[in-house]
Formats: structure tokens, sequence, C-alpha cells
């Protein structure tokens, strides 16, 4: 069995990949405090410790806004820490398993991204994630970097779908953006494929690829989306209207991309099948959220 390094195991991916990863290896579960991303020598430390066959990285500052006001704690931990775990990675031998953003672009195009696209991400995050990919491929060896999009998960306090749900038990009304637009992933469907591509892991497959669910939506689509599934489960809503909304109605210290849907093309030639549609993952969400919620 290799030992699986998993960095970041208490975030909404990790969590995930904690339970699907198992019959994969052996799995060494990392996080804070026992490991410290924004020091360099503390990475080292715990990939020298357990000499790792395969390093997950689903660490990350993912604060977006807060980014903006925290530039050196961003780019510690998601530029420099991706360089010295594949340096780690590298000299061991091992493969690193990063995970990216869609925010490394800047959202100008009409057409899904492709993974040569060209980068220009519009936020300090953005920017910060980006230097990760390039520190990874300055370092060379055998990596995979993910890119994903729109993230959310059962696991975790915030993430889009649980704050909707929490605004709609509150509020008659709310306010959404409609001109974002994006594919909503679930983190289970990602942990899924990284499973999935663990036994095929050889150097011919290193690179960047594209993971997100399939499907678009803007984020007012993807709310009416989530008050539909939810009620049918029976959460308790006292939401009546959703507004649409534009990202001038609703400014934040980051720029976001306006268009970042991504090309699951390359991915899904690994995989053999292409990821479930985002609808499809997002009720299956819903229901386990809401099982948890009634035991």
């Amino acid at each position: 069995m290799k030992n699986i390094l998993l960095i970041g195991s208490n975030g909404q991916v990790g969590q995930e990949l904690q339970q699907i990863l198992p019959p994969y290896g052996n799995i060494i579960a990392v996080a804070r405090p026992a490991v410290d991303l924004a020091q360099p020598d503390s990475l080292r430390d715990v990939v020298q410790k357990y000499q790792p066959q395969i390093i997950i990285n689903a660490a990350a500052y993912t604060a977006v806004d807060k980014a903006e006001s925290e530039p050196e704690l961003a780019l510690a931990i998601n530029g420099t820490a991706p360089g010295v775990l594949a340096s780690a990675a590298s000299q061991l031998g091992a493969f690193l398993i990063h995970i990216s953003t869609d925010y490394v672009f800047d959202g100008s195009h009409s057409s899904p991204y492709q993974e040569n696209d060209t980068t220009n991400p519009l936020s300090v995050y953005g920017k910060t994630k980006l230097a990760g990919e390039q520190a990874i491929a300055d370092v060379g060896g055998n990596y995979i970097i993910l890119r994903t999009a729109w993230v959310y998960g059962t696991y975790g306090k915030s993430n889009f779908v649980k704050t909707m749900l929490r605004l709609a038990a509150e509020r008659p009304e709310i306010r959404v953006v409609a001109d974002q637009i994006g594919s909503p992933t679930w983190a289970k469907d990602i942990a899924g494929a990284i499973a999935q591509i663990i036994p095929q892991l050889t150097p011919e497959i290193s690179g960047i690829y594209h993971y997100t669910n399939s499907g678009v939506a803007s984020w007012y689509d993807f709310a009416l989306s989530i008050f539909e599934e939810a009620q049918q489960l029976g959460f308790p809503l006292r939401v009546e209207r959703v507004v649409p909304i534009t990202t001038s109605d609703y400014p934040t210290p980051a720029h976001r991309p306006g268009y970042s849907v991504l090309s699951c093309a390359r991915i899904a030639a690994v995989l053999g099948n292409y990821p479930p549609h985002w609808r499809q993952s997002l009720r299956k969400m819903l229901a386990e959220l809401y099982t948890q919620q009634n035991l």
C-alpha cells in the first residue's frame, strides 16, 4: 500500500478524500496545527517524516476577499507552499496532486477554458494560486494540477449552498449575482476524480487538468436550484423571492471572473467519463446534508 500524505484534511475536499481514499493507500491526513503551509520547514518536516509516494495538497488560503488585505499570507500558502511540496516530492520521487482554481483566468472568454489558455488572474487569490502552479511547474517532477471551480460540500462551515440555505431560512427575499457564469462543483466529485486518477499515476499523465461538474449556471441559477431541491427535501425555507442582480450591484474587494467555465475534456479522457452534471450532484449533496441534520 502506498503512503498518501493528505494535506488540508479538514477542508471540504480534504474531508471527502479521507472518506474515499483508504482503498487506494495508507492515508496520512494532516492539517493545522500539525502542519503550517505558511512555514516551509513545517511542510518539509512532514514530508520527510512520512516519506509518502503520493502527496495531495487540498489546502489553500481560500478567503478570496480577505486575501486582498493579506497578500503576503495568501502568497505564502497558495504560492510558496506548493513549490516547497513539489521540491520535497521530487526529492522522494513522489507524485504531487495539487488543487488549483478557475480564478487564474480573467473571465473574458465566451467558451470553456482549456488547460493551455492564457492565464490572467484578477484578484490576489487568483494571482497567488497561479504562482503556486508556476512554482510546481518550475520544480518539474511528477505532478497533477487540478483546477476546479465553485466548490461546495457537505463538510465545512461555509460555502455557497450552506449560505443560501441559511439565508433562505431567515429571509423572504434574497439578491443573487446573475452575471457571473461557472460550473458549481461538489467536493465529493472532486475527491472521486482524484481517487480515479491515483491508480493511473505515471509520468506520462503529469500536467494541468480541469475538473468541474458538467453544465453551466450563474450564481442566481445555482441559488434557484438550491431552493427548488431543498424545498422538495423538506428544508425549512422562508424565501419567497430571489432577485437577480449584477456584479456591480454587489461590489466585493476581489474582482471575480465573469465567465469561468472550464473544459473538462482532458480529464475525461483520463477518467474514461465526463463529470456528472452539477444539478445531479447538488441533489445528492442536499440529500446528504438533510440526512445529517435530521439524524
